[in-house]
């Protein structure tokens, strides 16, 4: 697929890899906000912010959640924070759908675990942008996602384009992905590609890796069609914006 530069391997294990490069003049468009709103840009791998037991953890947890519902194509959605679900063609609200039964899913230690992760992700985030984590805010949408090779059946199922966050989601200042299952083991397909000019690099997941770069247009980006098994990540964003903001989700 033109992929001619992997940033992590698989069976690498990475303390911390950043690399710079100029920002787009997406950020021109909003308010800026001094010391979060990015003027240093890159992107950045590591295994060093979660274990690969959290990483297991954090899939059972989604693993549950999903067990609830699913698409009928290849790409489901679990959103904790406002209790989107994908449902056959459609999505629905977990909390409302589903009620008091969610007590038996998802216990107090689960959103513990969620909110103890995104905290860590967050502070890594902003040590290489080297901005405070305090003028961070969590942002929507923020959620889980689990791919196969099933067919897409509408448009939510079509997740290979190639986007970029601040465009698609204005709100979007800093991405992380958090992946919970390995390429080669658990899945096929499925690579991370950013779709740099001339060039593409790519990141293999590994249950445990957090890749997380700033959210414009000099991190055009794909994921790779899954072609067998499942692949299962996490999608964590921050905005500099306190009106963008969201709280953690909790277990009501």
């Amino acid at each position: 697929d033109g992929v001619t530069e992997v940033l992590a391997h698989r069976r690498d294990s990475l303390q911390d890899k950043f690399i710079e490069i100029p920002c787009s003049e997406d950020y021109d468009s909003h308010k800026r906000f001094e010391g979060c709103t990015p003027r240093k840009c890159g992107r950045g791998v590591t295994d060093a912010v979660i274990t690969r037991e959290e990483a297991e953890r954090i899939r059972r947890i989604a693993e549950r959640g999903l067990s609830l519902g699913g698409s009928d194509g290849g790409a489901s959605i679990l959103d904790l924070h406002s209790g989107a679900l994908s449902l056959g063609k459609h999505f629905v609200n977990l909390y409302r759908y589903f009620g008091e039964k969610i007590q038996d899913i998802f216990t107090e230690e689960d959103f513990a675990l969620y909110r103890d992760v995104r905290q860590r992700i967050q502070q890594r985030i902003a040590q290489a942008f080297g901005i405070s984590s305090a003028s961070m805010y969590l942002t929507k949408p923020t959620f889980f996602s689990r791919i196969n090779n099933t067919e897409a059946k509408t448009t939510h199922d079509e997740y290979w384009h190639p986007h970029v966050d601040k465009v698609t989601y204005g709100s979007f200042d800093y991405t992380s992905l958090l992946y919970l299952s390995d390429y080669t083991e658990d899945f096929g397909g499925g690579r991370f590609v950013f779709m740099d000019t001339g060039s593409n690099k790519t990141i293999e997941p590994r249950a445990g890796r957090v890749s997380f770069f700033t959210s414009g247009s000099e991190n055009l980006h794909r994921v790779e069609k899954v072609h067998w098994g499942t692949r299962y990540a996490i999608t964590i964003s921050f905005t500099c914006n306190p009106d963008h903001g969201i709280g953690d989700p909790v277990l009501t």
